[in-house]
This record gives structure tokens, sequence and C-alpha cells, in this order.
């Protein structure tokens, strides 16, 4: 998960709003959301390669996400999988106590941004950023793969449109998801002097500095190797009622410079 997007408390009756992309590579094996049948009360997508998710909810309305933060200069091995910390949060009876497990082991992962919790209490713990845990005040936040709202250009933009998106009539859910998606649907690359530095090259710097990533194929590969695989929408109503949409992409048709985006699948939950 590379870009995620979220409002806190911000809205009468949404009190959290999550818009996120999941980039990664296309050869890494993903099995798409559903509920899980090893972890029945678990609704998430899967890393089939190292067993856990991105990004998840369970059917006690807790919540729980990660992004790696980037460093191009770290190339130290780490054991441990980052997918791990989302289940271990919506496994676990107690947010809080998961995240002082996962404090305590820090070390093992390579560097990560973890969201988790309930619209009620939610958390922030990195263990590259700030103090490992924090919990988060209402507003509205962006997070992709520097700390909690690094000025970015699609985090600082994504956070502004969804801002506006807000304002709108949510009693037009339908018309407030296609916004939701079409905010992480854009793929306009930030100009060079707006790029972070992360220890990776230029050229790779702008190629991942949209939201919605879309790589042009390289060399004699047929296909890109890497983009955005999926967007989710979560959106937790007052009520309890939890909408999770999650849209699911091909790698886009090897015609050179091709920005297209295909979408494999959509899958829709309502619990």
């Amino acid at each position: 998960m590379c870009l995620i997007l979220f409002a806190l408390r911000c809205h009468r009756e949404y009190p959290l709003i999550v818009a996120a992309n999941r980039d990664e590579f296309f050869a890494r094996p993903t099995r798409f959301a559903e509920f899980w049948e090893d972890q029945p009360d678990l609704l998430a997508g899967r890393d089939l390669q190292a067993g856990g998710t991105w990004l998840g909810i369970n059917r006690e309305a807790r919540f729980a996400a990660v992004t790696n933060v980037r460093n191009g200069l770290d190339t130290q091995a780490r054991p441990g999988s980052r997918g791990e910390l989302v289940t271990d949060c919506l496994r676990h009876a107690s947010t809080t106590d998961a995240l002082q497990q996962i404090a305590n082991r820090q070390d093992l992962y390579h560097g990560f941004n973890l969201l988790a919790g309930t619209p009620q209490q939610l958390f922030y713990a990195s263990n590259r950023h700030q103090t490992h845990t924090q919990e988060l005040q209402a507003g509205v936040y962006g997070l992709s793969n520097g700390g909690l709202n690094s000025p970015w250009p699609k985090v600082d933009s994504g956070k502004a449109m969804l801002s506006e998106l807000l304002e709108r009539n949510w009693q037009q859910l339908d018309e407030r998801k296609a916004d939701l998606l079409n905010l992480l649907a854009d793929d306009t690359l930030a100009p060079l002097d707006q790029l972070p530095d992360t220890g990776i090259p230029l050229d790779k710097e702008r190629a991942l500095s949209s939201r919605f990533i879309a790589c042009p194929a390289t060399g004699d590969a047929p296909i890109p190797d890497y983009g955005t695989r999926a967007s989710t929408l979560v959106l937790f109503h007052r009520s309890g009622r939890i909408h999770f949409l999650e849209k699911s992409f091909t790698p886009p048709p090897p015609t050179e410079g091709s920005r297209d985006k295909p979408a494999l699948e959509v899958r829709e939950f309502v619990i």
C-alpha cells in the first residue's frame, strides 16, 4: 500500500473515510478482497507470497493498513513481512496491545507506517518517524512512503481534494464513491522540483510521484513490472455499517507510453 488518504471524524455521517492505493510488483501473487477462510472475521486482500495484507477490516469494525517507508539507501536484510503487522492488529483483542508488541520487535521490519484502530480511536505507528505510536485527532490526513502528512505532491493534492469532497452531498453515496475512485485514479506526475529525495534515481522518483502509478514498460519487458494493483475505499457509517470497495487492476497493455488503467475486478462488501 503506497497511498492512504483518510478523513477522521470530519463528517457527521461517516466518522472514518479511507481511500487508498496499493502499489506493488505485478508478479507478486495476490488474492483480492474477501473474507479469509482461516480467519472468517477478517475482510482483506491477501499477499500470497508472505501471507499478510496491506489493508483490512474485521467484523468488530476495526481497521488497519500499512505503507512502506521508501529508503533506497537501506539495503539491510530484515526478516519480518510488513503485511503481518496489519493482520496482527486485526486479530489481536486490543489494538493498543498489538501496537505495543509491534513496537517491541520493530527492528525486524524495513521502514513502515501503520494505521490501526477504529473511527473513535485511530493510531499511527512507524519505526522510522517520531515516536513509535500516536493517537490521531480529528482531521484529514495523507500517508504515502514518507511520514504521516509528509508534504509530497500526491499527498497534499489528495488531502485537498478529499477535503473538498467532504463538502458534497453524501446522501448520493454512489456518486461519492465514484469521486473517491477518481481521486485515486489521478496519474499526474509531479514537477521535478517538487519531488522528495528517498534515495532512488530521479526518473524512478518521478514515476512514483502520481497517486495512481502507471509506470511505462521498460527494456524488453512486454508489460510494466510495477504499478497500482488495487484501489480501496472503506467508509465507516455512524450506524456501524461499513462499506468496503476494492477495484483491482491488470497491468496496462504493452503499448509504449500507455497509461490505460483496465479494471480486473470490482468487489464490494457491506458489513
